[in-house]
């Protein structure tokens, strides 16, 4: 299959294709036209790039070259709708199979296909679905291992796994069991300095983490979260940081459990802040209306979980706040995420780090061999500075009123 050069796209058919999206998509199809069938590849790209027009062009180009179908799998119904709705505007001819897709007598209609991995999965076990002249199957969010039972069915097929961070959510599965090789797309840092991505100033404050416990999933339990960050002192300096360094700002806080997040909302509301509560337990209407209330109004605070981390695109997002500690990169970079993307008059935001998370993964925007991660998982997560190792560094500062009653002493320890 020979690819011929891409044209950036006109406004009118869809997204615009920037130049290095331009080149990711040629050296993605570069690989299919070297391996046409059971070759599995991965890609990433930082959230906030532009992954899923890449993959939806991918999908276009895809079809009218070889005459053969697309399936494309998700692990949450927004980002089904999100991306069938891509599709769409650049006149992908496409159907969502849901919970409520029992059968597939119209698949003759359709040339891609948009699927929750659960709900596919349940079909094609049930031998109620059968997808006939799939090619090319898309993977969105590939480091979840949910995915991995799907393989078995399309083991004649190229299979595009797509994310921002190319590191298995279960270090057991680590994902080149199962892609031949990575693709690296454009950095952070790129990104940045070519005005695509906000830019993060982050303020850490020292959080003592020895209470925490890690659980099987290899992240900080959320019962031994909550006990940390629902006491006292740490809503104190939750409510202090937003004050010194954000206040008045639209603010995202992330939090390690429903009970903590429920505390921040009475935190902020007791000290006169507009703020909403969102979890998993909302209902549709009630996370649509709270996310429309975010959407339009400059200085609302919204303290959540993990909901908001992917299929959630704020671009008016001014600080981000980590409430929380993390030992998943994965994570760290979700939730930064949010706030990266750019706007005519928003080039930076604010990143508030409550859990050591900077200094556990470094920065942000920080330079990250992606292909060393990819090759050596483990590795990597055995170099990360641990918490013992992080309080080390911690440095004292006296506050002020208390450093002016030394004032004649030059050195106070």
């Amino acid at each position: 299959m020979t690819v011929e050069p891409f044209e950036v796209l006109d406004k009118k058919q869809g997204k615009e294709l920037y130049g290095y999206q331009i080149d990711a998509i040629n050296s993605i199809f570069e690989r299919i036209d070297n391996y046409p069938q059971s070759y599995n590849l991965l890609f990433q790209l930082p959230t906030g790039g532009g992954k899923t027009v890449i993959f939806s062009e991918i999908a276009k180009r895809y079809i009218e070259k070889t005459k053969k179908k697309v399936l494309i799998l998700t692990h949450r119904i927004e980002l089904c709708a999100q991306t069938s709705n891509m599709l769409s505007e650049i006149s992908v001819s496409n159907k969502i199979i849901n919970s409520k897709v029992k059968e597939l007598e119209d698949q003759g209609d359709f040339s891609c296909f948009v699927a929750m991995v659960e709900t596919l999965n349940n079909r094609l076990n049930d031998d109620k679905v059968e997808l006939r002249d799939i090619g090319l199957v898309i993977i969105d969010e590939a480091h979840y291992n949910s995915f991995r039972k799907l393989f078995k069915f399309y083991s004649d097929c190229v299979i595009l796994g797509v994310t921002a961070t190319p590191l298995s959510s279960n270090i057991k599965l680590p994902l080149n069991d199962n892609y031949n090789e990575l693709i690296v797309g454009e950095s952070i840092r790129s990104l940045i300095d070519t005005g695509f991505l906000a830019k993060a100033a982050t303020y850490s404050y020292d959080v003592n983490l020895r209470s925490l416990k890690v659980g099987i999933n290899g992240d900080y339990t959320v019962s031994s979260s909550e006990r940390l960050y629902g006491n006292y002192f740490m809503q104190e300096k939750l409510l202090y940081a937003y004050e010194e360094k954000a206040q008045g700002t639209k603010t995202l806080i992330f939090n390690n459990g429903i009970n903590t997040s429920k505390a921040v909302y009475e935190l902020f509301k007791d000290a006169g802040y507009e703020i909403r509560h969102l979890d998993n337990t909302n209902s549709e209407q009630e996370r649509k209306d709270i996310l429309e209330w975010f959407k339009t109004k400059p200085d609302a605070i919204l303290s959540s979980v993990s909901i908001l981390t992917t299929g959630f695109d704020e671009p008016t997002v001014d600080t981000v706040i980590l409430n929380r500690a993390t030992k998943s990169l994965t994570l760290y970079h979700q939730m930064i995420g949010r706030g990266s993307r750019i706007l005519p008059k928003k080039k930076d935001f604010t990143v508030i780090d409550l859990g050591n998370n900077a200094r556990r993964f470094g920065l942000w925007d920080s330079f990250i061999n992606w292909q060393d991660i990819f090759r050596s998982p483990n590795s990597y997560l055995d170099g990360l500075v641990s918490d013992v190792e992080i309080e080390r560094q911690f440095r004292y500062v006296m506050p002020e009123e208390i450093r002016e009653r030394f004032k004649e002493t030059e050195k106070v320890e």
